[in-house]
Parts: structure tokens; sequence; C-alpha cells
């Protein structure tokens, strides 16, 4: 959304480094475009500093602790609920990557732009209203049927009744608040303070699974990212529970293969077989890390690599994985007259995540659980505290002769596919 895009121009043209115009593109981008992203949803960082050193955050919050397989097979379901209070039972994640962001970004980055600045923009616009987009309006119509009885949802997104015209406004001075509250108190009120007040007493009232202790818990966490060198360039991705694995890998088949594909159709054709190939990996073993057997990275040495060069078929089609995992979501890049670098994603899963909008804070529920299994042999099956499989992952490479590329996509199982056809053509 153009909105979002300017705030973190802005905030670079007062002197703001990469991180701080994220965080308040990230604001805005909640506030411009609901039916994909808010502070109810996840969020995964990749920074490059000015000398290169990348960083990784994992801002996936888990199952809240009465999150369990009992639990659902007790309320009647053989799965768990894709719309509604009960598909909310993941701790939001994207308010404490912001936090732990930006304290790197004053600690390390010399970072100066105040909350107060970088939150200011997302506070100002959910008070004025947004425009419907196309966007939007279409995904109101299609989904209505199954978000019209969600609490809180007619609340924010009918008018009358009906559906809003494109151009039409939509007030949220209920989000607006919010972003109030976390300006006045800091973000850390999202887990600990007013803000989770709010959150809870709403939550408790439609039924969510989740309570104050699993907010209260919740940190942010740096993790190693995932590495791989290729010909002119090394890779970055996030490693498990999000496919990032996948994204990296395809592209450490097709370097293996080292394929000159001057006809759309033949290189499509490859990374299309080559994906079918990493996802079989993909659905077989990736998780909450806590819960896998093998370790992500045997996956991307070269003696892996080569054996699963040699499995891909140029001249026939093998049939596509029986997954087929939803969700959309928004990614977004920055990069600093320094020279740092961020590629960014965030996250409420499906369209509209779980329709849930807390009445008190205007905060729309992600459905992230739903990638859950209530299936106890299933490789992601529910558990208290665990942290959900990903589709979103953003990317990153450094190539050798100094260009950084920050780089992503929004689009579900989609997102390696696009991410290795964006990189292939780029760098060949």
């Amino acid at each position: 959304h153009h909105l979002a895009a300017k705030t973190g121009s802005d905030i670079l043209k007062e002197g703001g480094n990469a991180i701080e115009a994220m965080i308040a593109s990230a604001a805005m981008i909640s506030v411009v475009y609901p039916h994909m992203n808010s502070m109810g949803g996840d969020n995964f960082w990749l920074i490059s500093d000015e000398n290169k050193n990348v960083y990784a955050i994992d801002s996936c919050g888990p199952a809240g602790n009465n999150a369990n397989i009992e639990f659902y097979k007790n309320c009647g379901f053989s799965s768990i609920p894709s719309r509604g209070p009960l598909s909310a039972l993941t701790v939001p994640g994207a308010v404490a990557g912001w936090k732990l962001a930006y304290d790197f970004s004053v600690k390390n980055l010399g970072g100066k732009i105040p909350i107060s600045r970088l939150l200011y923009d997302a506070e100002q616009t959910a008070k004025e209203g947004i425009a419907v987009t196309n966007t939007l309006r279409n995904n109101l119509k299609s989904k209505l049927n199954q978000l019209k009885n969600v609490p809180g949802f007619k609340d924010v997104y009918l008018k009358n009744g009906k559906i809003p015209n494109v151009g039409d406004r939509l007030f949220c001075p209920k989000l607006s608040n919010t972003f109030s509250s976390l300006i006045k108190n800091g973000l850390n009120d999202f887990y600990s303070g007013e803000v989770l007040s709010n959150i809870i007493s709403d939550l408790e009232l439609f039924g969510s699974p989740l309570n104050s202790d699993d907010f209260k818990n919740y940190k942010a966490t740096f993790v190693d990212p995932l590495e791989l060198k290729i010909k002119d360039a090394k890779l970055f991705n996030l490693p498990p529970p999000t496919q990032g694995l996948a994204s990296i890998l395809i592209l450490g088949v097709l370097d293996e293969l080292s394929i000159d594909c001057k006809k759309d159709v033949e290189l499509i054709h490859l990374i299309v077989e080559v994906t079918k190939a990493v996802f079989r990996i993909r659905d077989k073993h990736i998780s909450d890390p806590r819960y896998m057997s093998v370790n992500v990275n045997d996956f991307i040495k070269k003696d892996f690599i080569k054996k699963l060069a040699k499995q891909i078929n140029f001249e026939r089609a093998a049939p596509w994985p029986s997954s087929s995992s939803g969700g959309d979501t928004v990614w977004l890049g920055a990069t600093d007259s320094n020279g740092n670098t961020v590629s960014f994603i965030q996250s409420i899963y499906w369209e509209f995540g779980s329709g849930l909008i807390l009445p008190k804070t205007g905060i729309t529920m992600q459905n992230r659980g739903v990638s859950f299994s209530l299936d106890p042999k299933n490789n992601n099956y529910l558990l208290p505290g665990r942290k959900p499989f990903h589709t979103i992952q953003p990317a990153l490479a450094h190539f050798d002769d100094g260009r950084i590329m920050s780089y992503g996509t929004m689009g579900g199982e989609g997102q390696p596919q696009t991410q290795a056809t964006i990189f292939y053509r780029y760098n060949v």
C-alpha cells in the first residue's frame, strides 16, 4: 500500500535507519491493509547491517497453554476451526518483533527516532479513516459469509449492513486508541499493560483459549538464519517454523543444476519440479524446531543438494505434494543510506485472519494456529506452547560483487516459487 511505503520513506528522509522505517511501515500497513495485516499477527525479520552481518528475528507466537487437542475434541471438532474465537489460539508476535528490532536499532545502528514518531502515522490514519481499496472490497465480498457472524467483524467492515464501496472511508477509533497507548506506555504494553488487559478481557468474553500468562511469557527472539553459498551470492532465510528452508533449497538445487533457461516455460517447469521435491521434505520435517527430529542445516549441505538435484525430471511433471496451505501476507523491504537493509514479512495468515476483531482494541486476531493438526501422528500436531508452521519468510542475498538484495512476496505456498523466480530472473 502506497501509504505504508510513504511512511517508511518519510522516516528515512528524517534521518531514520532501515529498521525504524520498517517499524513505521509495519504499523501503517496494519491499518491501511487490514484484510492482510494486524498487530494481532506475527512477523519475521532479516537485518543486514552496514558491515554485512546478518541477523534474524523470529516473532512468531506459540499456542496458548489452554490450547490442546483435548480442548478442541471436547468442543466437538475434528480440526481447528478456521474462523472465529477458537481459531485465535496463538499469541500475536508482531509488536514483540517491532520492540526487539527497535532495541537492536538503538543499541547497534544508532537509532534515534522515538516510538511516538514511528507509530504516529498509523495512529492518525486509524483515527481519520482509511479509504476502502478494490482488494479490500473484493475480499469482503468473497469472505463475508464466513465472517459476518464473527464478533466485531460487521461493526468494523459493514456500513448500514452492507459492504462499503471503493473509496468509502472506514474509521478505526479503537485501533487508533491502541496505538496511542503503545506510544504512551511503550510497546511492551501489548504484553503486560493496559493494552493487554483490554485484549484479554475480550478474548475471555468470546471464548479464545489464550490467556494473560500466554502474552506475559512471550518474547520475540534472535535466531540463526539459514545460509547457503551459491554461485555469485550467499542466500539467507528464516529457519523453522517457517518454510524458509523450501525457498533457500529451491535456489540451491537450481544452482546445482546450472541450467541456462532461455525460455519462460523451461524456467517455470524447472522451478515447479524442484518445488515439488523440496515441499515433500518440508511437509515431512518442518515444524517448531524444538520438536523436529532432524537438523534443518543438513538439508542445505552440498551432498544433499546434489542428491536432490538428480531426482528432477526435465521431461515429465511429477504429482503435486498433498499439502495445500493457504494464506496471504505482506512483505516489506528497506535500505538506508548507511547500507543497513531489512527484509521483513508480517501476516495474519488467511484474509482477515480469524475474523475476530476485539472491540476494546480494534485488533484483528490471526488464525495462524489453523496450521496445527488435531492428529497426534501429524508432524505439526497441536501442543500448548508450540509454535505453528509458517508459510511466511523473508529473503536476503549478499552478492559477491557487493550488492545486497532484499526480496520476498505474499502468497502462502507460492512464496518459495515466487522468491526463486524473482531471484533467478534478477541474477541470470
